[in-house]
């Protein structure tokens, strides 16, 4: 059996693994978790990972990274039996028989050991003992488990008593069952190389980070779907921490001089401070945000975020530009319930592009501080999305410095990496010289500069 101290730190690996990707995992969550393992133990592999996942996770978004940092620290024979961890296979004919009856049976135990089997035997690559390297592509290229669909059939097909299936709800299942044992085999060979270069490097290398952590401008269809649906909970947490420095705000600073006046009956002993109250005024906000390329992803995300949070500002304008500027406030408001077609019908309905379709910085500036000037005030905080690329035109530093002037705070969030800023077309820093610009790259950052900017 693996050693109790082997146990533990294999455990406290995991939650720090899960930690590395954003979970929050405190010692409270690793001691259940302990508890869970002792009390689960290793027999039921996937009843120990779904206790596992209800001690540390918090969410159902979070599975995404669990599962394969998970199948990194507790692989298949942990805590077996060293007799039963190792086993070639007798050659590879064998092994698909072996496999095409697993896939009959349905048997997920099974597959797992012969999955494990599979790597052994076909794939390992270099010259050194033990393999130099394990590839899940060389293993399922040699076994080639799609084939086995006709024998596995027949095997169901017999196992059933020739009980009648719909052949293509049969073949749908069974190339479910051979695309988890394809799942498997990857797994195993993950981990056996996380055994040799270290199971942290693998976990933080090779696991997809969550929606939150995934760069918006590499985001696809299906990260920024995701990332959509995270909008209201972050929204909720967001605003109770706007809330919570508003009552702090509320409260003001000490006012010295009626502190030191009502001090001189204690004796010149300020025990009671004086504080200033003020009113906490609701900022107005504008939103400029930059809809062209891959940043369309982050302007997106981030109007939606806005506009769940529209009862923390007293007034709230949006306005999208690729090089002609259009106010989409009215169709943010209604679209508030089909996020997934927000950045298509802006697109369609406002009027973004002159006679060229590429980004112009320097023509969308001049033209919101020409026709839209009323909508920036000295209560208002503009935030400008974008990542400042001109296609080589005029930035128009004159028309951002004529915001900047007229507004109470002017922030450009940045979803390009600071390293790039100033590379190519890029005019982030002379930008950056007129108004702060902080680099977001992602919905994490994303949320934790709107805490941080907004006034109370």
């Amino acid at each position: 059996m693996t050693a109790p101290s082997e146990i533990t730190t294999r455990l406290t690996g995991f939650a720090a693994a899960l930690r590395s990707h954003g979970i929050r995992i405190g010692t409270g969550e690793t001691v259940d978790a302990a508890r869970a393992l002792a009390a689960l133990g290793f027999a039921d592999r996937e009843r120990l990972r779904e206790g596992l996942a209800a001690t540390l996770l918090h969410g159902t978004g979070q599975r995404q990274v669990f599962d394969p940092v998970f199948d990194l620290y507790f692989p298949q024979r942990v805590g077996a039996p060293a007799a039963e961890r190792g086993g070639e296979p007798e050659d590879r004919d064998d092994l698909r028989d072996r496999l095409a009856a697993a896939l009959a049976a349905n048997d997920p135990a099974l597959l797992g050991r012969l999955a494990a089997e599979a790597v052994d035997g076909f794939g390992g690559y270099g010259s050194s003992p033990g393999s130099d390297g394990w590839s899940s592509y060389q293993t399922l290229d040699r076994l080639r488990p799609q084939t086995l669909l006709a024998r596995v059939r027949d095997g169901v097909r017999a196992g059933s008593g020739g009980a009648a299936f719909a052949d293509r709800l049969l073949d749908d299942e069974i190339r479910r069952r051979i695309e988890a044992f394809r799942a498997m085999v990857a797994a195993e060979a993950r981990r056996r190389v996380a055994e040799r270069r270290g199971r942290e490097e693998i976990a933080r290398r090779a696991v997809a980070p969550t929606a939150d952590r995934v760069d918006f401008l590499f985001a696809g269809k299906a990260q920024l779907a995701e990332l959509r649906r995270t909008v209201q909970p972050l929204a909720r947490k967001l605003a109770t921490r706007l809330a919570a420095r508003r009552r702090r705000a509320a409260r003001g600073s000490i006012d010295l001089r009626r502190t030191l006046r009502g001090s001189l009956s204690t004796g010149g002993v300020p025990m009671r401070p004086v504080l200033r109250r003020r009113r906490p005024v609701r900022p107005e906000l504008v939103l400029l945000c930059d809809v062209s390329g891959s940043v369309s992803g982050f302007s997106d995300f981030t109007m939606l975020l806005v506009q769940a949070l529209h009862d923390q500002f007293s007034k709230v304008r949006v306005f999208a530009f690729v090089n002609r500027i259009d106010e989409v406030t009215r169709l943010l408001v209604h679209g508030a319930a089909d996020p997934e077609g927000l950045g298509a019908r802006i697109r369609a309905e406002a009027t973004l592009t002159g006679w060229h379709g590429s980004s112009d910085y320097g023509l969308a500036l001049g033209e919101f501080a020409e026709r839209h000037d009323a909508a920036v005030g000295p209560r208002t905080t503009v935030f400008v999305l974008g990542d400042a690329r001109t296609n080589m035109s005029d930035p128009n530093l004159p028309a951002l410095r004529h915001i900047a002037e007229r507004a109470r705070r002017v922030y450009w969030l940045n979803p390009e990496q600071r390293s790039q800023w100033g590379t190519g077309d890029s005019a982030a820093p002379e930008y950056a010289e007129l108004v702060e610009m902080h680099e977001c790259r992602n919905a994490r950052q994303l949320g934790e500069l709107v805490t941080r900017l907004l006034p109370v």
